[in-house]
Protein backbone atom coordinates (compact mmCIF):
# COMPACT_ATOMS: atom_id res chain seq x y z
CA UNK A 1 0.00 0.00 0.00
CA UNK A 2 1.42 3.47 -1.02
CA UNK A 3 1.92 6.09 1.63
CA UNK A 4 -0.20 8.70 2.58
CA UNK A 5 1.16 12.26 1.29
CA UNK A 6 0.96 15.11 3.78
CA UNK A 7 0.02 18.46 2.27
CA UNK A 8 3.17 20.87 2.86
CA UNK A 9 0.97 23.18 3.81
CA UNK A 10 -0.59 21.35 6.20
CA UNK A 11 2.82 19.41 7.71
CA UNK A 12 3.44 21.23 10.68
CA UNK A 13 0.43 20.39 12.19
CA UNK A 14 0.48 17.47 14.57
CA UNK A 15 -2.47 14.83 14.30
CA UNK A 16 -4.99 15.42 17.36
CA UNK A 17 -4.64 13.32 20.29
CA UNK A 18 -6.48 10.50 20.81
CA UNK A 19 -9.48 10.46 22.02
CA UNK A 20 -9.95 14.64 21.66
CA UNK A 21 -12.77 15.57 20.19
CA UNK A 22 -12.63 18.06 17.09
CA UNK A 23 -14.91 20.77 15.71
CA UNK A 24 -15.98 20.62 12.98
CA UNK A 25 -15.27 23.66 10.05
CA UNK A 26 -18.12 25.98 10.16
CA UNK A 27 -19.60 26.46 7.03
CA UNK A 28 -19.94 29.61 5.20
CA UNK A 29 -23.49 29.81 6.43
CA UNK A 30 -22.53 29.31 10.11
CA UNK A 31 -20.12 32.30 9.69
CA UNK A 32 -21.73 34.61 8.18
CA UNK A 33 -24.79 34.24 10.60
CA UNK A 34 -22.26 34.76 13.14
CA UNK A 35 -20.98 37.77 11.81
CA UNK A 36 -24.51 39.16 11.49
CA UNK A 37 -25.64 38.47 15.05
CA UNK A 38 -22.33 40.24 16.11
CA UNK A 39 -22.64 43.13 14.07
CA UNK A 40 -26.33 43.79 15.19
CA UNK A 41 -25.82 42.97 18.93
CA UNK A 42 -24.90 46.84 19.80
CA UNK A 43 -27.81 47.99 18.11
CA UNK A 44 -30.16 45.46 19.71
CA UNK A 45 -28.60 46.04 22.70
CA UNK A 46 -29.34 49.52 22.69
CA UNK A 47 -33.19 49.62 21.35
CA UNK A 48 -33.47 46.78 24.28
CA UNK A 49 -32.37 48.97 26.91
CA UNK A 50 -34.65 52.06 25.44
CA UNK A 51 -37.55 49.92 25.84
CA UNK A 52 -36.79 47.88 28.78
CA UNK A 53 -35.32 51.02 31.00
CA UNK A 54 -38.40 53.56 30.59
CA UNK A 55 -40.52 50.29 30.81
CA UNK A 56 -39.29 48.99 33.99
CA UNK A 57 -38.95 52.90 35.75
CA UNK A 58 -42.61 53.64 35.01
CA UNK A 59 -43.66 50.42 36.25
CA UNK A 60 -42.17 50.88 39.29
CA UNK A 61 -43.00 54.36 39.69
CA UNK A 62 -46.81 53.10 39.51
CA UNK A 63 -46.13 51.41 42.78
CA UNK A 64 -45.29 54.25 44.93
CA UNK A 65 -47.05 57.20 45.96
CA UNK A 66 -44.46 59.68 44.45
CA UNK A 67 -45.89 63.07 44.24
CA UNK A 68 -44.25 66.83 43.47
CA UNK A 69 -41.54 65.37 42.27
CA UNK A 70 -40.23 61.96 40.33
CA UNK A 71 -36.96 62.29 42.58
CA UNK A 72 -38.79 63.22 46.14
CA UNK A 73 -38.44 60.86 48.60
CA UNK A 74 -41.53 57.80 47.84
CA UNK A 75 -42.50 55.12 48.97
CA UNK A 76 -43.86 51.85 47.71
CA UNK A 77 -48.41 51.45 48.29
CA UNK A 78 -48.25 48.29 46.01
CA UNK A 79 -51.09 48.22 43.57
CA UNK A 80 -53.18 51.16 45.38
CA UNK A 81 -52.44 53.69 42.07
CA UNK A 82 -54.01 51.12 39.73
CA UNK A 83 -57.02 50.38 42.52
CA UNK A 84 -57.54 54.23 42.64
CA UNK A 85 -57.53 54.88 38.60
CA UNK A 86 -59.79 52.25 38.14
CA UNK A 87 -61.86 53.18 40.80
CA UNK A 88 -62.30 56.85 38.76
CA UNK A 89 -65.67 57.02 37.80
CA UNK A 90 -65.02 60.44 37.11
CA UNK A 91 -61.98 60.72 35.02
CA UNK A 92 -60.42 57.41 34.08
CA UNK A 93 -63.24 55.45 32.94
CA UNK A 94 -64.92 58.64 30.00
CA UNK A 95 -61.67 58.93 29.33
CA UNK A 96 -60.74 55.16 28.54
CA UNK A 97 -64.49 55.27 26.60
CA UNK A 98 -63.13 58.81 24.74
CA UNK A 99 -60.28 57.13 23.71
CA UNK A 100 -62.05 53.94 22.39
CA UNK A 101 -64.80 55.71 20.72
CA UNK A 102 -62.04 58.12 19.11
CA UNK A 103 -59.72 55.40 17.56
CA UNK A 104 -62.58 53.06 15.99
CA UNK A 105 -64.68 56.21 14.35
CA UNK A 106 -61.38 57.30 13.18
CA UNK A 107 -59.93 54.09 12.07
CA UNK A 108 -62.89 52.83 9.95
CA UNK A 109 -63.70 55.89 8.18
CA UNK A 110 -59.68 56.20 7.49
CA UNK A 111 -59.97 52.32 6.37
CA UNK A 112 -63.24 52.75 4.37
CA UNK A 113 -61.90 56.29 2.51
CA UNK A 114 -58.72 54.64 2.12
CA UNK A 115 -59.61 51.73 0.60
CA UNK A 116 -62.23 52.98 -2.04
CA UNK A 117 -59.28 55.89 -2.93
CA UNK A 118 -56.77 52.92 -3.47
CA UNK A 119 -59.03 51.34 -5.52
CA UNK A 120 -59.83 54.40 -7.57
CA UNK A 121 -56.37 55.10 -8.34
CA UNK A 122 -55.51 51.00 -8.71
CA UNK A 123 -55.67 51.73 -12.36
CA UNK A 124 -52.84 54.36 -14.18
CA UNK A 125 -55.22 57.63 -15.54
CA UNK A 126 -54.09 60.91 -16.35
CA UNK A 127 -52.88 63.39 -13.68
CA UNK A 128 -52.63 60.22 -11.53
CA UNK A 129 -48.55 61.95 -10.14
CA UNK A 130 -50.45 64.88 -9.29
CA UNK A 131 -53.48 63.36 -7.37
CA UNK A 132 -50.82 61.16 -5.65
CA UNK A 133 -48.74 64.33 -4.84
CA UNK A 134 -52.06 66.33 -3.74
CA UNK A 135 -53.20 63.16 -1.88
CA UNK A 136 -49.93 63.29 0.69
CA UNK A 137 -49.66 66.77 1.26
CA UNK A 138 -51.74 66.07 4.72
CA UNK A 139 -49.29 63.88 5.83
CA UNK A 140 -46.15 66.05 5.18
CA UNK A 141 -47.51 68.49 8.30
CA UNK A 142 -46.97 67.93 12.39
CA UNK A 143 -50.27 67.01 14.14
CA UNK A 144 -49.34 70.19 16.13
CA UNK A 145 -49.85 72.49 12.86
CA UNK A 146 -52.39 70.84 11.93
CA UNK A 147 -54.88 70.97 14.78
CA UNK A 148 -53.64 75.39 14.89
CA UNK A 149 -54.80 75.19 11.44
CA UNK A 150 -58.20 73.70 12.00
CA UNK A 151 -58.59 75.82 15.07
CA UNK A 152 -58.25 78.60 12.76
CA UNK A 153 -60.86 77.15 10.51
CA UNK A 154 -63.08 76.57 13.18
CA UNK A 155 -62.75 79.39 15.02
CA UNK A 156 -66.56 80.33 15.88
CA UNK A 157 -65.94 84.01 15.28
CA UNK A 158 -64.09 84.33 12.68
CA UNK A 159 -63.11 81.12 11.37
CA UNK A 160 -64.03 80.56 7.38
CA UNK A 161 -66.49 77.86 8.15
CA UNK A 162 -69.23 79.76 9.60
CA UNK A 163 -68.31 82.49 7.27
CA UNK A 164 -69.03 79.72 4.63
CA UNK A 165 -72.31 78.08 6.59
CA UNK A 166 -73.08 81.73 6.74
CA UNK A 167 -72.91 82.42 3.07
CA UNK A 168 -74.91 78.98 1.90
CA UNK A 169 -77.97 80.09 5.29
CA UNK A 170 -76.77 78.10 7.83
CA UNK A 171 -76.53 78.51 11.32
CA UNK A 172 -72.90 79.33 13.12
CA UNK A 173 -72.03 76.38 14.96
CA UNK A 174 -69.24 76.68 18.08
CA UNK A 175 -67.49 73.79 16.45
CA UNK A 176 -64.74 73.01 18.72
CA UNK A 177 -66.15 74.94 21.41
CA UNK A 178 -69.29 72.84 21.74
CA UNK A 179 -68.69 70.03 24.12
CA UNK A 180 -71.27 67.44 22.03
CA UNK A 181 -68.94 68.87 18.61
CA UNK A 182 -65.61 68.21 20.02
CA UNK A 183 -65.13 64.74 19.68
CA UNK A 184 -66.34 63.98 15.99
CA UNK A 185 -64.93 66.90 14.72
CA UNK A 186 -61.63 65.80 16.37
CA UNK A 187 -62.40 62.40 14.56
CA UNK A 188 -62.64 63.84 11.22
CA UNK A 189 -59.67 66.50 11.47
CA UNK A 190 -57.50 62.83 12.51
CA UNK A 191 -59.52 61.48 9.40
CA UNK A 192 -58.51 64.21 6.95
CA UNK A 193 -54.64 64.21 8.19
CA UNK A 194 -54.30 60.13 8.13
CA UNK A 195 -56.67 58.94 5.30
CA UNK A 196 -53.51 59.69 2.93
CA UNK A 197 -51.71 56.96 5.08
CA UNK A 198 -54.01 54.15 4.95
CA UNK A 199 -54.47 54.87 0.90
CA UNK A 200 -50.93 54.23 0.40
CA UNK A 201 -50.81 51.47 1.92
CA UNK A 202 -53.32 49.78 1.03
CA UNK A 203 -52.48 50.99 -2.61
CA UNK A 204 -49.35 48.95 -2.48
CA UNK A 205 -50.90 45.86 -1.35
CA UNK A 206 -53.38 46.45 -4.46
CA UNK A 207 -50.05 46.80 -7.17
CA UNK A 208 -49.09 43.45 -5.73
CA UNK A 209 -52.16 41.70 -6.11
CA UNK A 210 -52.41 38.94 -9.60
CA UNK A 211 -54.74 40.02 -12.00
CA UNK A 212 -55.51 36.42 -12.49
CA UNK A 213 -57.88 35.91 -10.38
CA UNK A 214 -60.07 39.02 -10.86
CA UNK A 215 -59.48 38.05 -14.63
CA UNK A 216 -61.21 34.71 -13.90
CA UNK A 217 -64.10 36.24 -12.23
CA UNK A 218 -64.83 38.84 -14.98
CA UNK A 219 -64.93 35.85 -17.26
CA UNK A 220 -67.19 34.04 -15.07
CA UNK A 221 -69.90 36.87 -15.30
CA UNK A 222 -68.86 38.73 -11.85
CA UNK A 223 -70.23 41.97 -11.31
CA UNK A 224 -67.41 44.47 -10.30
CA UNK A 225 -69.06 44.44 -6.69
CA UNK A 226 -68.53 40.77 -6.49
CA UNK A 227 -64.87 40.73 -7.97
CA UNK A 228 -64.22 43.37 -5.35
CA UNK A 229 -66.24 41.36 -2.16
CA UNK A 230 -64.66 38.22 -3.24
CA UNK A 231 -61.44 38.53 -5.49
CA UNK A 232 -59.76 41.76 -4.16
CA UNK A 233 -60.21 41.70 -0.92
CA UNK A 234 -59.46 38.25 0.50
CA UNK A 235 -56.06 38.54 -1.12
CA UNK A 236 -56.06 42.32 0.12
CA UNK A 237 -56.37 40.95 3.98
CA UNK A 238 -52.84 40.60 5.25
CA UNK A 239 -52.18 44.08 3.91
CA UNK A 240 -55.61 45.16 5.10
CA UNK A 241 -54.77 43.68 8.75
CA UNK A 242 -51.24 45.24 8.65
CA UNK A 243 -52.64 48.75 7.97
CA UNK A 244 -55.40 49.07 10.23
CA UNK A 245 -53.16 47.14 13.19
CA UNK A 246 -50.54 50.66 12.32
CA UNK A 247 -53.31 52.77 12.59
CA UNK A 248 -55.27 51.56 15.23
CA UNK A 249 -51.67 52.13 17.71
CA UNK A 250 -51.24 55.51 16.19
CA UNK A 251 -54.84 56.69 16.56
CA UNK A 252 -54.56 55.16 20.42
CA UNK A 253 -51.53 57.68 20.65
CA UNK A 254 -53.29 60.48 19.83
CA UNK A 255 -52.00 63.58 21.55
CA UNK A 256 -50.65 66.42 19.58
CA UNK A 257 -54.41 67.32 18.17
CA UNK A 258 -55.77 66.83 20.62
CA UNK A 259 -53.71 69.46 22.83
CA UNK A 260 -53.47 71.79 20.21
CA UNK A 261 -56.90 72.23 19.62
CA UNK A 262 -58.46 71.77 23.20
CA UNK A 263 -55.61 72.30 25.77
CA UNK A 264 -55.23 70.86 29.03
CA UNK A 265 -57.48 68.24 30.26
CA UNK A 266 -59.49 68.19 26.89
CA UNK A 267 -61.56 70.98 27.02
CA UNK A 268 -63.77 72.92 30.18
CA UNK A 269 -66.17 69.73 30.97
CA UNK A 270 -63.27 67.30 29.76
CA UNK A 271 -65.14 66.60 26.29
CA UNK A 272 -61.99 65.60 24.54
CA UNK A 273 -60.18 64.25 27.27
CA UNK A 274 -58.30 60.61 26.19
CA UNK A 275 -56.06 58.27 28.36
CA UNK A 276 -53.12 60.27 26.90
CA UNK A 277 -54.22 63.82 28.22
CA UNK A 278 -55.60 62.42 30.99
CA UNK A 279 -51.84 61.16 31.61
CA UNK A 280 -50.30 64.09 30.93
CA UNK A 281 -52.81 66.46 33.08
CA UNK A 282 -52.04 64.46 36.42
CA UNK A 283 -48.26 64.29 35.61
CA UNK A 284 -47.30 68.15 34.38
CA UNK A 285 -51.23 69.47 35.76
CA UNK A 286 -50.76 68.40 39.63
CA UNK A 287 -47.76 66.40 39.81
CA UNK A 288 -49.29 62.63 40.74
CA UNK A 289 -46.27 60.86 38.96
CA UNK A 290 -47.26 57.68 40.76
CA UNK A 291 -50.67 57.96 39.78
CA UNK A 292 -49.85 58.93 36.26
CA UNK A 293 -47.30 55.48 35.76
CA UNK A 294 -49.79 53.71 36.95
CA UNK A 295 -52.24 55.12 34.29
CA UNK A 296 -49.61 54.98 31.58
CA UNK A 297 -49.29 51.00 32.55
CA UNK A 298 -53.01 50.67 32.02
CA UNK A 299 -53.02 51.81 28.81
CA UNK A 300 -49.91 50.45 27.72
CA UNK A 301 -52.01 46.89 28.63
CA UNK A 302 -54.49 48.49 27.11
CA UNK A 303 -53.43 49.16 23.45
CA UNK A 304 -51.19 45.65 23.64
CA UNK A 305 -54.58 44.20 24.36
CA UNK A 306 -56.28 46.00 21.05
CA UNK A 307 -52.88 44.97 19.06
CA UNK A 308 -53.29 41.29 19.48
CA UNK A 309 -57.01 41.29 19.07
CA UNK A 310 -56.30 42.51 15.79
CA UNK A 311 -53.33 40.26 14.88
CA UNK A 312 -55.90 37.18 15.99
CA UNK A 313 -58.97 38.38 13.73
CA UNK A 314 -57.04 39.28 11.16
CA UNK A 315 -55.09 35.96 10.92
CA UNK A 316 -58.92 34.10 11.34
CA UNK A 317 -60.32 35.52 8.45
CA UNK A 318 -56.59 34.93 6.57
CA UNK A 319 -56.73 31.06 7.59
Amino acid sequence: MAATEVSPARADIPPPAPGTRTRPPRTFEQANRRLKWTMLAPALLFVGLMIVFPLAFTLDLSLTDAFGAVNADKRHIGLQNFKDALGDARRFWPAARRTLVFTVGAVILETVLGLALAMLMRKPFRGMRVVRTVLIIPLLATPVAIGVLWLLILDPTNGIANHLLAGIGLPRQEFLGSVSQSLPLLMLIDVWQWTPMMTLLLLAGLTTLPEEPEEAALVDGANPWQRFRYVILPMLGPTLATALVLRAVDALKTFDILYATKGAGGGSDFEAETLNVYAYGLTFDYQEYGLAAAVLVLFTLFIIGVVVLLRRRGGRKNA
